[in-house]
């Protein structure tokens, strides 16, 4: 893939611009979906998303807060202006940009898996879970299978526990972590590619702090960082 190198000199008008915008840029994030975004047991907000946003925040020189909300109010919350922008795992669809805008992606889309107590599961009569107003939701909804939602990512692993469903659909590096912690639950070998890439979300009026986070995002991709910090945390392939 080509690389786009930003002139030193275009960064830091980007990156000015918007500090002086916003004194302080709160970042919404759900805190429910490890590896990308968890509350660890200092009861802070951890994860690639924390360490990516700390990042992006340092290089736009903005001073930066984390907010957490449930995942099925985080567009509204944004809009309302609760926050100002969301790192969550949110990939980029037609549905969402329509409401809100995005920067560039920060990570490949993340193939889609499915876990299940049993190893040859059939998704295509099976009762899926999945998470509410997911690309995953959508996609089973689309197919015309059988669908549950949950609020919440551990809910719906909840759920086939308890036989409510018989397999989950999710984001692959949020399942493939699950796999690795509980030996009852496997991956099945089936992968679905749904939804683009996983971007910062802002309200469509805040151009000036897309411009600054897309000039960091950037950054980081032109000099390895960021595809350093994808590997460290296993959320998705490298650019």
């Amino acid at each position: 893939m080509k690389k786009l190198t930003i002139p030193a000199a275009a960064l830091a008008t980007a990156l000015a611009g918007a500090a002086m915008a916003q004194d302080v840029v709160r970042l919404g994030t759900e805190g429910a979906y490890p590896p990308w975004n968890f509350i660890n047991d200092a009861g802070e907000v951890d994860g690639f998303e924390r360490e990516l946003g700390d990042e992006l925040c340092k290089r736009a020189e903005l001073t930066c807060t984390w907010v957490t909300n449930d995942w099925d109010s985080i567009i509204p919350n944004l809009v309302s202006g609760n926050y100002d922008a969301i790192m969550a795992g949110m990939s980029v669809t037609d549905e969402r940009d329509a409401v809100i805008d995005f920067t560039q992606a920060y990570t490949p889309a993340d193939p889609s898996k499915y876990i299940s107590l049993s190893e040859d599961m059939d998704v295509e009569t099976a009762v899926v879970a999945a998470q509410t107003n997911t690309i995953q939701a959508a996609f089973v909804a689309d197919q015309g299978w059988t669908l549950v939602e949950f609020p919440t990512p551990e809910e719906t692993i909840q759920a086939v526990r308890d036989g409510e469903a018989d397999v989950v659909l999710a984001d692959g590096s949020y399942l493939d972590a699950a796999a690795a912690e509980n030996d009852d639950l496997y991956l099945l070998e089936r992968i679905e590619k749904i939804g683009g890439g996983v971007a910062v979300g802002l309200r469509e009026s805040d151009g000036d702090l897309r411009a600054a986070l897309d000039a960091a995002i950037q950054s980081m991709k032109d000099d390895g960082t960021l595809n350093a910090m994808i590997e460290k945390w296993e959320v998705a392939t490298l650019w």
